[in-house]
């Protein structure tokens, strides 16, 4: 099994017929997923997506893949091809399009249809071509074959890549409902006769490579949601993402079942749901969809919300009902569904969300109490089906976390794959299919590229710790005024703080510190006011961790007088 190393070089040049493929995100993590891959000279990516930010990084709005290593190559791109519609795999499309606007983007029809109404909002008009489960393109020396999967959004392709270098099967997300709602199954009848043709790369889904047995079936939820809106007195709120098309659905036929009317609530989900729906991906009876000043005149028994926040987002929809910061309130009659996995990461926001909710009397139904949503990956049982139709000669785990993508290459051991042919990696290494063989040959470097407001890539990790310090431990500022002929402080030392105590007075006892040590830097010949502030620093850092046991982010500034 090969692995990735921190000292990795650069890599070579690529030999001539081998194909290179580098991930860019989406290994060892759950989100920005983005694969390149190259043959002679050219270059094809699936997938741009974007990671969500987690506690430790404050103020930051996604998280993009680094595109550094394509910055010089743009022109050799021929083409994105998109595997399904979630943000995961979709969403650094706008930032990385302001590189080249005429990148064309392939993908199924619901898919474009999201891109578009995103790339609108970014006036942004993208340069499409749709496909479909069975159709084949030719993009320069990329002979692609699109297949069916299912998956949590309607459409979703896996796509099949020949290039002179051999055959590379990519499932984009994936798994094996054989009751789907919109009975669209994974075409395993063409990953069985791709695996006959022989597939020299498979890059899998390894989300739940840690799972056990098979996933259930979207349809095993219809019914509790049946059960819940039986047993609610008042409204139904329910929480998902915006792209779970299924289970919107699932709620609308509940809602049509028991009398009641639903309105959308949050920008995503309107949008996401209204090109469902124009589409006919989502099927909504006359009169069933209403607005929210119409809902909000209607008894609250015959009311459903539909909105965005199932992952406790600070400013979702159902983060601002939990804090009371939203026009609608909730209350001990009111039941609250979140229905949708739980996001590695989101667990501390996820159960604030819960109780703050809980406190009002509401009720909450989620995933760790009633069977309210199912995952839409595959499965350990579902993983080795897939491997013994396949019969890879060479398998990259891909999307997932190292516990995940370990997991992955475990199944992949046991259904025959040899262990010097399962590859490991993480973003930013590379492995070359040469001769029938992939290998890791270096790293190219790659890093989180963040996106804060209107900047993009503005943020360093250096100014989130400042960030992470200035939340939890509080800021300090120190001014300072002094004579540098007399060798005297003239004003100050003036203490303020920030985030660091409720008393203003506490930072009282160091200032006497801070003019002795001033005063003796004078007298020693310091001049500078840069090694002056230094000086105030450490002597107020060394006071607060001492007297305190708190390091917070101090600012002096020293001024001549």
């Amino acid at each position: 099994m090969s692995h990735p190393h921190p000292d990795l070089p650069a890599p070579g040049p690529l030999p001539e017929g081998g194909l290179r493929v580098v991930a860019l995100g989406g290994l060892g993590e759950i989100g920005r997923n983005m694969t390149v891959l190259e043959f002679g000279g050219r270059l094809l990516i699936v997938d741009c997506g974007v990671l969500f930010p987690e506690e430790s990084q404050p103020g930051v709005d996604l998280i993009l893949p680094d595109f550094a290593s394509l910055e010089d190559r743009m022109d050799e791109i021929e083409a994105v091809v998109l595997t399904h519609g979630h943000e995961d795999h979709i969403g650094g499309l706008p930032f990385l399009l302001r590189l080249r606007p005429d990148l064309p983007l392939l993908g199924s029809r619901l898919t474009l249809a999201l891109v578009e109404a995103k790339l609108r909002e970014h006036r942004i008009t993208p340069i499409t071509l749709e496909v479909a489960a069975g159709s084949r393109e030719r993009l320069g020396p990329f002979d692609l074959e699109f297949v069916a999967v299912n998956h949590s959004i309607p459409d979703a392709l896996a796509v099949a890549i020949r290039t002179p270098a051999g055959l590379v099967l990519h499932t984009g997300d994936f798994k094996m409902d054989q009751l789907p709602l919109d009975a669209r199954i994974t075409d395993l009848n063409s990953f069985a006769r791709l695996g006959d043709e022989g597939v020299d790369l498979f890059l899998v889904d390894s989300t739940n490579a840690e799972v056990p047995g098979f996933i259930p079936s979207e349809r095993e939820i219809g019914p509790v949601l049946d059960s819940v809106f039986a047993r609610s007195r008042g409204r139904v709120i329910v929480a998902s993402f915006a792209s779970h098309i299924h289970r919107v659905q699932q709620v609308i036929d509940a809602a049509v079942a028991h009398g009641r009317k639903v309105a959308f609530v949050g920008r995503s989900m309107v949008r996401t749901m209204g090109v469902a729906r124009d589409l006919g991906y989502l099927r909504v009876p006359e009169g069933v969809l209403v607005s929210m000043d119409e809902l909000s005149e209607l008894p609250d028994d015959r009311a459903v919300l539909v909105c965005t926040g199932s992952q406790g987002e600070p400013m979702a929809v159902l983060s601002r009902i939990a804090n009371s910061d939203h026009a609608i309130k909730v209350g001990p009659d009111d039941t609250i569904i979140l229905a949708s996995s739980l996001i590695p990461g989101n667990e501390n926001a996820v159960n604030r969300v819960i109780n703050g909710l809980t406190r009002t009397g509401a009720k909450v139904i989620h995933r760790g109490n009633a069977l309210v949503h199912v995952s839409g990956h595959a499965s350990a049982g579902e993983l080795l089906y897939v491997y013994n139709i396949v019969r890879p000669r060479n398998v990259m785990p891909v999307h997932g976390e190292w516990r995940h993508l370990r997991a992955n290459a475990a199944l992949a051991r046991q259904t025959g794959v040899p262990e010097d042919r399962i590859v490991l990696a993480e973003d930013g290494v590379v492995v070359d299919l040469v001769d029938g063989v992939a290998s890791i040959v270096g790293s190219v470097p790659v890093g989180y590229v963040y996106v804060d407001g209107a900047g993009v890539g503005d943020i360093s990790e250096v100014a989130l710790t400042d960030r992470r310090v200035l939340g939890e431990e509080g800021f300090i500022s120190i001014f300072v005024a002094v004579d540098i002929v007399e060798g005297k402080v003239v004003a100050g030392p003036e203490i303020e703080t920030r985030g660091f105590h409720e008393d203003p007075d506490v930072l009282k006892p160091v200032r006497d510190n801070v003019r002795r040590e001033v005063e003796e830097a004078l007298a020693a010949g310091v001049v500078d006011p840069h090694q002056l502030q230094q000086r105030v620093r450490r002597v107020v850092g060394r006071w607060v961790s001492q007297t305190h046991r708190r390091r917070p982010m101090i600012l002096p500034v020293v001024v001549e007088a």
